[in-house]
């Protein structure tokens, strides 16, 4: 699957290492010409002043001519994920402002790092039997980072906030326009309060309020995903069936670097779309994939439990779970066994460190605050985004259709609508979104798990290769000999190939993620050109009964097969 930080990536100018300032760090990451990276020193605990740590961060200086004097700061969510990485992308779609991107402190580009190997296996875990156990692992990963000397209650959401109030100073910019998304919208909300002075604007995407307990709610937000997708009664199928006899997927585990075997349940299906639908193409893609699920096509859970592993190298779980466990977990109940095993995974994490409970802030701001949500954001629902985003004053709310979780990513028009609130946040555009159509639905495709084996193994995919070419060279040499059953078995061929190849790269334009669960139904009717040009090529061997037309008809009756048993 093809997160959307990869997107992101792409959509930004070619990338350079750029340098950096005399005695500042190498920018660790692929950034714009005109960028310069750097530390922040800060104390690990502001109310026990001692230890300081380094807050990575990254500033572009925008080239336009009417450079604007306030920059756009922005930070990534989580928590635990990085910023310095969209610096590109956020210089595009800001261009007459500087831009600065700043890291959460314990994440991959600060120092210290975080990371926490022990509990990220954990989570990946889950899926073998019998499963990980979470609070060993946790236990394992505290002694570690106590070794180290790092106290885990300086990393929480009010330090974060404070660390980009003081960036603001350290870089001298007299007010700056805050961006947060996920995560890190809590924190841009506490900046704001904690720096009127100094913040012109607030954008919250995907906004995730202190006052939503974000466990309690996960199975609930699900549920209303899957209903807003119109699969509702098939993933309940699916997760039904999956549940009583769990299928079994071999995928890798990306921190050991070997292949496993995963036993997946229908309550594992469900904690692997519930953050699978971040992404918008996955959201696009999903009532077909859920629905051939329900059906028993298994086959289709090999991409689930490969994105499974990525998402574990996406985060550092050190900075994620001290954040957890002092800001979210405190504040939700757990009545109820909770199915998702993520949940169950961060509630044994927390209950073995033990960290303080954060007091409350319910921090409010005087900015003009715009704020985005996704129609099928199965995290942070317009359900409660909206109200809440209805709380602060002077705030505005939009949902954008067919978008999911961090919608400034996927959305053109989410983009050009922050540009314009960022520019003049006191007038309020009513300009349509026309973002293009990546739904997939159910009937548009034929359910085959070749492609997506084709994208992991492109040797896969030469019979396919092997028959386009024989078959334009029959189609040639049949012309230019004047043999007519070899031609036109040739020309099949060729337009059979050409068909297939045009209409999965269309499917692939409009929704690459949707390989991950067939072709385009259309390709079954091609099927029948491939079968005509085998024929022809059979009857064109009767009459001429030499070796490039016995070797045309052989590599055409092999395709057929490998057509029919593996790919279809």
């Amino acid at each position: 699957m093809i997160t959307r930080v990869m997107l992101a990536l792409a959509l930004t100018a070619p990338p350079v290492m750029a340098p950096s300032d005399v005695g500042a760090p190498p920018c660790p990451v692929a950034v714009p010409a005109r960028t310069t990276c750097g530390f922040l020193e800060v104390p690990e605990r502001r109310d026990a002043p001692g230890r300081t740590i380094k807050v990575g961060y990254a500033v572009h200086t925008s080239t336009a001519k009417e450079r604007r004097p306030d920059p756009v700061v922005y930070m990534s969510g989580g928590p635990g994920s990085a910023s310095m990485q969209l610096t590109g992308f956020l210089s595009q779609m800001f261009p007459d402002r500087d831009v600065v991107t700043v890291e959460q402190r314990g994440s991959r580009y600060s120092q210290p790092v975080l990371g926490c190997a022990e509990t990220a296996e954990a989570l990946l875990g889950q899926l073998r039997r019998p499963p990980a156990d979470a609070a060993a692992a946790a236990g394992r990963c505290r002694a570690r980072l106590q070794e180290q000397g790092i106290d885990l209650r300086g990393y929480n959401t009010k330090e974060i906030a404070a660390d980009v109030v003081a960036l603001r100073r350290k870089l001298g910019y007299e007010s700056w326009n805050l961006f947060g998304v996920s995560y890190s919208t809590r924190v841009m909300i506490d900046v704001a309060a904690a720096d009127p002075e100094g913040v012109r604007s607030v954008v919250l995407d995907s906004y995730l309020p202190e006052s939503v307990p974000w466990y309690d709610d996960a199975a609930t937000n699900l549920a209303d995903a899957a209903t807003r997708l119109g699969m509702k009664d098939a993933f309940d199928a699916a997760t039904a069936r999956l549940n009583a006899a769990p299928a079994r997927v071999t995928t890798t585990d990306p921190i050991l670097g070997r292949a496993f075997q995963a036993r997946i349940s229908g309550d594992d299906l469900a904690t692997i779309m519930a953050e699978a639908l971040h992404e918008a193409d996955v959201a696009a893609i999903a009532p077909a994939m859920i629905g051939a699920l329900a059906e028993g096509h298994d086959e289709l859970l090999q991409p689930l439990a490969d994105a499974v592993g990525g998402g574990l190298v996406s985060h550092e779980f050190g900075l994620y779970h001290a954040v957890q466990c002092q800001d979210e977990v405190p504040f939700n109940t757990f009545a109820a066994k909770p199915r998702l095993f993520t949940v169950n995974v961060d509630k044994a994490v927390c209950d073995a460190w033990q960290l303080p409970k954060a007091k409350p802030v319910n921090a409010t701001t005087k900015a003009p605050v715009y704020v985005v949500g996704g129609q099928y954001d199965p995290t942070t629902p317009t359900r409660t985004s909206k109200p809440a985003a209805a709380a602060l004053p002077g705030a505005r709310f939009e949902e954008f259709p067919s978008a999911s979780h961090a919608v400034f990513l996927t959305s053109a028009c989410a983009r050009r609508k922050i540009l314009e609130f960022v520019t003049d946040p006191a007038v309020r555009t009513a300009s349509p979104c026309r973002d293009g159509d990546t739904a997939v639905r159910p009937g548009d495709l034929h359910v085959t798990a070749a492609p997506y084996q084709i994208t992991k193994t492109p040797w896969l995919a030469a019979p396919f290769a092997l028959f386009a070419l024989v078959s334009l060279i029959q189609l040639v040499a049949g012309a230019l000999k004047g043999r007519a059953l070899s031609a036109f078995g040739g020309l099949s061929g060729v337009a059979f190939a050409g068909l297939v190849g045009q209409s999965v790269y269309a499917l692939a334009g409009r929704n690459e993620t949707a390989l991950a669960v067939g072709v385009p139904d259309t390709v079954l009717a091609c099927t029948w050109i491939a079968a005509a040009s085998a024929v022809l090529t059979a009857a064109a061997l009767l009459r001429h009964r030499r070796w490039p037309q016995i070797a045309a008809a052989v590599i055409g009756a092999g395709f057929l097969v490998w057509w029919f048993t593996w790919f279809l």
